[in-house]
């Protein structure tokens, strides 16, 4: 299916580029989501016209990613979970525990950010995670996890 991309998307490509990707992908993903609209000639013409609003957003919605970035880089967080004697963890700390901590640090993003190549942590330890805020700006955080061993 060709679309016409509303915004940069890794590994598709670049704000205005006429891509061809698969029917499901831009059916159920892309147009919804508002980053992309089929390939008409009506559309093709309206995208000509928005351009400059279109890369005015998204050259704003990069600078507000890279303030972000520079006030999380670097940032440790705590998360306390329920752990045995031998330091394996009672369940495992997601991305969800991540986000809910950086939230109370006051920092607002949402649980797609948090990249975890090794997947949920399940072992008492530091771990240095990545956090894409843009396709262009990744930030570097280290998440400390502590076992509670008080058994009630």
């Amino acid at each position: 299916m060709q679309i016409i991309l509303l915004e940069k998307i890794a590994n598709v490509g670049d704000l205005g580029d006429v891509v061809k990707v698969r029917e499901g992908y831009a059916r159920n993903f892309l147009i919804p989501q508002g980053k992309a609209k089929r390939a008409t000639p009506e559309n093709l013409k309206a995208i000509e016209d928005k351009r400059a609003d279109l890369e005015k957003a998204a050259t704003e919605r990069l600078a507000a990613a890279r303030a972000l970035a520079e006030r999380l880089e670097g940032m440790a967080i705590q998360v306390t979970q329920k752990a045995g004697v031998d330091g394996r963890l009672f369940g495992s700390v997601t991305n969800i525990d991540i986000v809910d901590a950086l939230k109370s640090q006051g920092v607002d993003i949402e649980r797609s950010m948090i990249r975890m190549p090794a997947g949920p942590l399940k072992q008492i330890g530091d771990y240095p995670l990545m956090v894409a805020l843009h396709t262009d700006v990744v930030a570097h955080i280290n998440v400390s996890v502590r076992g509670d061993t008080a058994v009630g």
